[in-house]
């Protein structure tokens, strides 16, 4: 089946992904931003984030082609093309993001790929969850050891100040801004081979072979591009729906001053790890690290936060974040199984 050059379900499918990612994993980006800017009409955030959006897709367009930056090398297009398994764990986590379950998209949707792609993504999966294992333990030893360091007297500050927003120097919406999006910008470079992934690619080879990027139709980017500016716009109307729980949660988080110290520490984060590799992670996994090393270090340090609370907290992120592990594993290598009778490879 096709419609209009391509696959029915490889259209489903990006469809489900795009506002999957974009309503659970961009949130957790840009859910300080949203917090400590709810004062702002949503429609200026929206051009702001659009904005962004739009000039790292035309970036990366132009500057080699692989708007997915390497992500999709070891994840080629299926032999067979976009079946209706590929477009179901989107679907799934459509409904994970409905009750605020912050699962990682990146093993949501990409695992079915890894596990049943042939020899060509072999040893994928395992790399993927060393990779995000690493980045959960960086960015949570990263939060820890900077507020056990700022958290007495930097909390302290804010949470006496917090009411006087309008007395603080503009220079900290500035820097809110510019870290946003720096963060978002590398998010987007992570997160776009999630969505992309469904849509056709044609892989360029070094001269051993060995593939180096992965190329996209110009048609295929652009009804990317429209779909996604649309998503955005209605989670932003919404106010960043149910992950943005989460966020607000964690303590000081409607702040732009301790939200721009966030989003600055995640971003370098992940821009270390963009650029290690082109190995897939889940951005998800160093969000939840970066807050729970966070909030640990702060319910030592100070009395904002009750011990007990902090570590209930934590283990309940990991915890959600491993049971979507478990649930991408189980769709990966259950679904392909019952529809072929044939196990995924690992």
């Amino acid at each position: 089946m096709t419609l209009a050059g391509y696959e029915v379900f490889a259209i489903i499918g990006f469809l489900f992904a795009a506002y999957a990612v974009i309503a659970n994993d961009s949130i957790q980006t840009l859910g300080t931003f949203l917090a400590s800017n709810s004062h702002r009409p949503w429609w200026v955030l929206w051009l702001f984030a659009a904005g962004i959006m739009v000039a790292a897709l035309l970036f990366q367009l132009f500057y080699g082609g692989d708007i997915a930056d390497g992500k999709l090398n070891k994840l080629p297009y299926p032999e067979g093309g976009i079946k209706w398994w590929h477009a179901l764990p989107p679907l799934v986590l459509l409904f994970l993001t409905r009750f605020g379950i912050p699962v990682s998209t990146t093993f949501l949707v990409l695992t079915v790929f890894a596990l049943s792609g042939g020899a060509e993504t072999d040893g994928v999966m395992t790399k993927m969850l060393i990779k995000s294992l690493t980045g959960y333990v960086v960015a949570f030893a990263t939060g820890a050891l900077i507020w056990l360091a700022i958290s007495r007297i930097w909390e302290g500050w804010v949470g006496r100040t917090r009411d006087d927003d309008e007395r603080l120097h503009p220079i900290w919406t500035l820097f809110q801004w510019s870290t946003t999006g720096f963060l978002w910008w590398t998010w987007l470079l992570q997160d776009f081979a999630n969505i992309f992934v469904f849509l056709p690619r044609t892989p360029v080879l070094d001269a051993d072979g060995a593939v180096t990027a992965m190329t996209f139709a110009p048609a295929s980017i652009i009804f990317g591009t429209v779909v996604m500016v649309l998503m955005m716009a209605y989670i932003f109307r919404m106010r960043g729906g149910g992950i943005q729980k989460i966020v607000l949660s964690k303590t000081h988080t409607t702040d732009i001053r301790a939200a721009t110290i966030v989003d600055l520490i995640y971003a370098i984060v992940l821009f270390y790890f963009k650029e290690l590799n082109d190995v897939p992670m889940s951005t998800t996994w160093v969000f939840l690290g970066l807050l729970a090393g966070r909030e640990m270090a702060i319910s030592l340090v100070t009395a904002l936060r009750e011990k007990t609370d902090a570590f209930k907290d934590v283990g309940s992120d990991a915890g959600r974040a491993f049971i979507g592990l478990l649930i991408s594993v189980l769709l990966a290598v259950g679904v392909p199984y019952i529809a072929t009778g044939i196990l995924p490879n690992f």
